[in-house]
């Protein structure tokens, strides 16, 4: 097999610039005690050659599309049975990990953020990701509090993860090309292993106080019929763009002594 044909409904766009594929593995840290990696997605093995070339890391490939499982199987047999033809919103990563493992890869822009998503329930097994994505969703993820693009990903991620904006890749360095520009990021996971609040109710009040992003908090969170006076607290004036993560803990924890009492 030569080559591996592009799949739109994969959203694949598949990187062949050699000196960024470097760049992007060279990002990788790896906690101490860490030596797996699972590269979400890698097509033709532009990233996988190069990771290879790191003999501490036990590398492992994860692919829905059955083409590339097939090209991957013939060019890298040292891989052996660590190549997975999976989906990885799917898979079960407690039983192909037992332990901590990083993360890498060139993600679907159509799945990015439900990767993301995904790796929040198993934070605890990921203590970092390196990844490419559309240039929007990691400014996105990386925008600090105030920001215009700071969102519902932005604070979900940053509770548990240190997010760094590694470097700009043009869109001509695809094949296909992209429509849009990309952007490598890593995430490092932080020292909070739980919050100080339900988490569950956490990730509820972040979702609805982005829900409505011109409304103040007061107005977007309704639904919990709060009492006048708790939301004449001044944080209920605000906007939920205007929130640290900390500020949404202590507005969880203010709808949840309401709820409890």
């Amino acid at each position: 097999m030569s080559k591996v044909s592009p799949k739109k409904h994969l959203g694949q766009h598949f990187l062949v610039d050699q000196n960024i594929a470097i760049k992007i593995v060279e990002q990788l840290t790896l906690p101490r005690g860490v030596t797996d990696v699972l590269e979400i997605g890698p097509g033709m093995g532009v990233l996988t050659q190069y990771l290879l070339q790191h003999p501490e890391y036990r590398t492992t490939v994860l692919d829905i599309d059955r083409e590339s499982i097939a090209y991957l199987k013939e060019h890298f047999p040292q891989l052996n049975d660590r190549i997975i033809s999976a989906d990885f919103l799917k898979a079960d990563m407690a039983k192909l990990f037992p332990g901590p493992f990083a993360i890498i890869g060139n993600f679907p822009y159509n799945i990015s953020s439900q990767i993301f998503f995904k790796v929040l329930t198993q934070r605890d097994l990921v203590p970092e990701v390196v990844c490419m994505i559309q240039k929007e969703v990691a400014e996105r993820i990386a925008a600090p509090p105030g920001s215009k693009t700071y969102g519902i990903l932005s604070v979900l991620l940053q509770a548990f993860y240190t997010i760094d904006y590694k470097f700009t890749v043009s869109e001509h360095v695809f094949h296909p090309k992209p429509k849009v520009k990309s952007a490598v990021i890593s995430l490092v996971r932080n020292e909070v292993n739980e919050l100080p609040c339900n988490e569950k109710r956490f990730f509820e009040v972040v979702k609805l106080s982005f829900g409505t992003r011109r409304k103040t908090l007061r107005n977007c969170l309704k639904q919990f019929n709060l009492p006048p006076e708790v939301q004449a607290q001044p944080i209920f004036d605000k906007r939920a763009e205007q929130l640290s993560v900390q500020d949404f803990v202590g507005l969880t924890q203010l709808v949840e002594q309401h709820l409890a009492a």
